[in-house]
């Protein structure tokens, strides 16, 4: 075999400038939201292709340019500024008692022995599930309104007090102890 022919070699040159002067790696398009790169300029045989300082993103509509800031502080909580201030929390502001919710006492899915009292916001209905007419009673009638329906037993307190409610279950007489504020 022979040399490869000088013709060869200038021909393989030229196609490999014209591919790298084409783009080459740097052919594929920017993504919407990033801004576009800076350009290169075909080199020159006698220059040596420097790369230059890239330019700091510009913002976008869909991002905004990054910072090396650290995030700004969330503002002020607002105060108060008439009025006296509270000394004491509001009733249905302690973590013990319950606001004017609706609590469900499903008597086939619940152990009655543990529930011993309850804490509840003035309005609040405690419905009892899964019993009889007549069978649940409370101690101080003047405090509730109670309704029965289809097994359910609605009790809603519309005084504030303290209410013993006695729910019969497997032969024994449950009293759970509400306290209504």
């Amino acid at each position: 075999m022979s040399r490869p022919s000088f013709r060869r070699v200038v021909v393989v040159l030229a196609v490999t400038v014209a591919v790298s002067g084409c783009g080459g790696a740097d052919a594929v398009s920017p993504l919407p939201v990033q801004p576009p790169g800076p350009t290169r300029s075909m080199p020159t045989p006698t220059a040596i292709p420097t790369i230059s300082a890239i330019a700091a993103p510009t913002g976008s509509p869909f991002r905004p340019p990054p910072t090396s800031a650290r995030p700004a502080a969330p503002p002020p909580a607002p105060t108060r500024t008439r009025g006296t201030p509270r000394t004491t929390p509001p009733p249905d502001a302690t973590p013990a008692c319950q606001g004017a919710v609706r609590y469900d006492l499903p008597l086939a899915e619940t152990e009655i022995e543990l529930l011993k009292s309850l804490c509840f916001a003035t309005g609040a209905v405690l419905r009892i599930q899964g019993i009889g007419p007549g069978l649940v009673t409370v101690d101080r009638p003047e405090l509730v309104s109670q309704q029965y329906e289809a097994g359910v037993v609605d009790i809603r307190f519309v005084r504030a007090g303290t209410v013993a409610v006695t729910i019969p279950k497997d032969g024994r007489e449950h009293t759970i102890t509400v306290v209504v504020r």
